[in-house]
């Protein structure tokens, strides 16, 4: 497995792209506001785009979607508890001074325990709601591409739409923290990490945020 990491856009966020590298196919995961520099990474790679799966629909991790399906006909994965975010992507990016066009009917809806394919790579699919209703990890290979779900020594936020903290440390804790402490962590903002080093160092995990 090879990863590619892509931060886009105004809010810095991780694309990601996911290839088998003996089969040359690749997953696109969370192609945000810079779909040109996307495009040209993907091009880089010559890699063959078998889909776009989407951790979850917050404006910032979508809003390359529109390009990418229509340059790879790659399909668009998504789960259905985050459809009414993804419906109204152009008035989330209004409310940060951006403009978006509609995006296009996902093609498949994400189930929690689904088992996806690259190649010969295998990803499950895990529900981890908090940060937003429809947010899911995927995970396999020793690697979680874990969307706004835990980032290196933070959480998503929970103060959005759809946002709840217990929820969000729940699903942390029972669809990462379950993982083994190897497990590499691809967060959708900053640098990756391990289900080890969060176990052990997140304030939001160990409890430490309670007592600054």
């Amino acid at each position: 497995m090879r990863v590619v990491t892509i931060p886009n856009g105004l809010f810095a966020e991780n694309c990601y792209l996911v290839i088998d590298e003996p089969s040359g196919a690749c997953v696109v995961i969370d192609p945000g506001e810079e779909a040109g520099l996307i495009v040209h990474k993907l091009a880089a790679t010559g890699a063959k785009p078998v889909g776009i799966w989407l951790t979850h629909a917050h404006v910032d991790h979508v809003l390359g979607v529109p390009r990418l399906k229509a340059e790879t006909g790659a399909p668009v994965w998504l789960h259905p508890a985050d459809r009414l975010l993804y419906d109204h992507v152009p008035e989330q990016a209004a409310a940060f001074g951006l403009r978006a066009v509609a995006l296009p009917e996902p093609d498949r809806a994400l189930a929690a325990g689904e088992l996806l394919r690259v190649g010969e790579l295998e990803f499950r699919v895990r529900h981890a709601p908090g940060h937003s209703p429809g947010s899911v990890v995927f995970e396999g290979e020793g690697a979680a591409f874990a969307g706004d779900v835990l980032f290196q020594g933070s959480i998503g936020r929970t103060d959005l739409p759809g946002g709840d903290f217990g929820t969000l440390i729940a699903s942390i804790e029972r669809e990462l923290l379950t993982l083994p402490d190897s497990t590499i962590v691809y967060s959708g903002h900053g640098p990756e990490t391990t289900v080890g080093r969060e176990r052990r160092t997140n304030p939001f995990l160990t409890g430490a945020y309670r007592l600054a």
